[in-house]
């Protein structure tokens, strides 16, 4: 009888265990899935304005070698929104993406914004919330000189190294579509990855938008006169967050409106 009961307890014991464990699993759960929106009032209590940006890209956002530091035009406009929102231009934490990570990292709350040449379309507007632009680009095409290429009618069965995630083999295929010719593509995860393929004859064009395509040019290279697809680059925020994409819009609408922008854009040099 005794050791029945013993038995019987521990079972107990047991099930409100794992019952308490469930319980906890769930609240952490609900706490990383971020049914909490982030807030301007909650950017202020943590006290630092979380960002995702490129470092790979010239200009735009691009590790110093000698510094350490992420620096460029979309950095800028972080420290801007810092300044705003807390009034401080450093209380930034900046977390490098590539166009294959930086959705992810705001989907799972390691960001509260993206602002790393993510290019708006209808598509993405439907999973996030975009400013308006705060730069205005098109895909362009870097090549080797010695290939010879007056633009991307002469590169029938070339191979074109894209990155991933990216919108721009959809932008090439359809430009490619007037001139009635096939294209292959090869992606990667980074810009530096694109040229040292370019460089090595894995692809025969290194294809982006063109503001970033120069900063990757060099002697050897250029950039063809080809313009197509533009592309406008937002600030992305969770779509659940629509008090913190609001606020954010009207300053880059405000920034745009009196010249803000534009200045950021000649001292970086992206003046085209």
């Amino acid at each position: 009888m005794k050791k029945r009961n013993l038995l019987t307890t521990l079972v107990l014991s047991s099930i409100l265990f794992l019952g308490a464990c469930s319980s906890d699993e769930g609240s952490a759960t609900e706490a990383t899935n971020g049914s909490d929106q982030v807030t301007i009032e909650a950017i202020k209590d943590a006290g630092v304005l979380k960002v995702g940006v490129k470092e790979d890209v010239p200009n735009f956002g691009l590790k110093n070698t000698e510094t350490g530091e992420i620096e460029g035009f979309e950095i800028d406009i972080a420290k801007k929104i810092a300044e705003d929102i807390l009034g401080d231009p450093d209380a930034i934490e900046v977390t490098p993406v590539t166009a294959k990570t930086r959705g992810p990292l705001l989907d799972n709350g390691e960001v509260d914004m993206i602002i790393a040449t993510f290019t708006v379309t209808e598509e993405r507007k439907e999973t996030y919330n975009f400013t308006e632009a705060y730069y205005e680009d098109a895909v362009g095409l870097l090549v080797k000189k010695d290939k010879n290429y007056e633009g991307l009618k002469d590169m029938d069965g070339a191979t074109i190294g894209v990155s991933q995630s990216s919108t721009t083999a959809d932008a090439i295929t359809a430009e490619a579509e007037q001139y009635a010719i096939t294209l292959d593509f090869s992606e990667y995860a980074t810009y530096p990855e694109i040229k040292a393929a370019l460089d090595s004859g894995r692809v025969d064009a290194f294809s982006v938008d063109r503001s970033i395509l120069a900063g990757y040019l060099d002697d050897s290279t250029e950039i063809l006169p080809d313009r197509f697809a533009t592309q406008d680059y937002g600030i992305a925020t969770k779509k659940s967050n629509t008090e913190l994409a609001e606020y954010v819009n009207d300053l880059i609408t405000t920034w745009g409106e009196d010249g803000s922008l534009d200045g950021l854009v000649s001292e970086w040099g992206l003046n085209e």
